[in-house]
This record gives structure tokens, sequence and C-alpha cells, in this order.
């Protein structure tokens, strides 16, 4: 686990200006986010938000039957736990890590009260709020209108993006879970980018060998997703 506080591994680390850097950083706290950790469940009191540094943290719905569906991912770009700033303790959705690394976490109230001062934090986290809900809204139609393999590879390059390197490694069953299907589904999904000669699929094993390939093959979520990621956070990282 990384044992100080790195600023350049968030972007919104990283763009917080010196003054309110300063006063946050006596309250941040390094934290090993493993593979599967549930860092919140529905309707539970959020006392921390969690700020990925390496790990990637998924956004679930769950139905009353145990099946869930991804709306959003969170990576080095972003935080986990917006409720906590918009004006509720709790949320309905559910927040797994999806890829094993470090992060950082701050105490609720803290980072409540340096958003209620109005200054570069609060917009800061709204303009991240903003494009996260265009990730959420473009997944909701991905997820209806788009076919699997198509839904597949946009969640390889948003993942991709959030890493600093070409592998993923997780199970069959939280990538399943991820995208709202059965386990066969993903299976087939993969074979078929793999015979395309894009990725290399292992019982959840994955490696990235034609990006390019990936974003032509994928659907226009993917870009709309970006695009607007970098139109809100425009500001690069040394990562």
């Amino acid at each position: 686990m990384e044992s100080k506080i790195l600023r350049d591994r968030n972007y919104l680390f990283h763009s917080i200006p010196d003054p309110e850097w300063e006063r946050l950083l006596p309250h941040i706290e390094p934290v090993s986010l493993p593979l599967g950790k549930v860092l919140y469940e529905p309707g539970t009191k959020m006392t921390h938000l969690y700020f990925p540094s390496t790990a990637i943290v998924s956004l679930l719905y769950a139905l009353e039957n145990g099946s869930s569906a991804e709306i959003a991912i969170v990576g080095n770009e972003g935080v986990v736990g917006i409720s906590i700033f918009m004006g509720g303790d709790s949320t309905s959705s559910r927040a797994v890590v999806q890829s094993a690394g470090e992060g950082y976490r701050i105490k609720s109230s803290i980072l409540k009260d340096e958003f209620n001062r109005a200054g570069p934090v609060m917009h800061l986290l709204l303009r991240y709020t903003q494009a996260l809900i265009t990730q959420m809204s473009q997944t909701a139609v991905c997820n209806r209108h788009h076919t699997l393999d198509q839904q597949f590879c946009r969640w390889l390059l948003l993942s991709l993006d959030r890493l600093t390197s070409n592998e993923l490694i997780m199970t069959q069953e939280l990538i399943a879970n991820m995208l709202g299907v059965r386990r066969e589904g993903v299976t087939e999904a993969a074979l078929k980018v793999q015979k395309a000669g894009f990725i290399k699929y292992a019982r959840g094993h994955i490696t990235i060998l034609d990006r390019l390939g990936l974003e032509k093959r994928t659907c226009e979520c993917y870009q709309v997703v970006k695009t607007e990621y970098d139109r809100l956070l425009p500001e690069k990282m040394a990562i």
C-alpha cells in the first residue's frame, strides 16, 4: 500500500489548489482496495469518500432477485461517494472494487465542510459529478441499444483509461455483474473480441493487444463519455 500521499495519483487531488490541498492533506488516509471489496451498500451511511489511484471501483444497481448491472466506473480521475456532498449520506447503488489497487479516503464530514466553503473544491467536484452523470446516462443508452460485444469493448476502454497497464484481472462473475448478463454471455463476447485479435482472454485475465481495434469495434458511447470527461476535466495528470 502507498505509504504516503501521492497527489498526482488522482486527478481531483492533482487539481485542488494549494491552499485547499494543505487544509485537506492531514485528513487523507492511504487505503488498499483489493478486488471485490465493497466500499458501500445501498442505504447504508457513507462515512468516507474514496479517491482511487491505481484501483477501479464499479458503481452497481442491484435488484431484489440478486442480479445487478453497472452504471459507472471510477478510477484515478474521480471520487467514490458523490452523494455525501450532493446532499445525502447514502445512495441506492453499491460500490465494489473492480480492479485491485490503491487509493485514499477522507471522512465525509471533512469533505462536506470543504465543499460548503463554496470555493474551488466545490466547483471541481461539481464538474466531476456532471461528467459522472454523463457516463451513467450513456451506459443506460448503451445497455438498451447496443450489442453485448460493443458494450464489452466500451467497458474495456473505459477501464483501460483508468489504468497504468494494458491488463485487467477479475472474475467472470464480476464481469457478468458489471454488464448485467450471464457468465456465458461474457465468455461469448470476450471470445468474439479475442478472435478479432484485439484482446487475449483467459478466465478473467484480459490483456489488451489492439486498442485502436477496440475503439473501432465499440459503439459511439465510449467517445461520448470520453469527450465529456476531457471537456469538464481537461488538465492532464503526470501519472
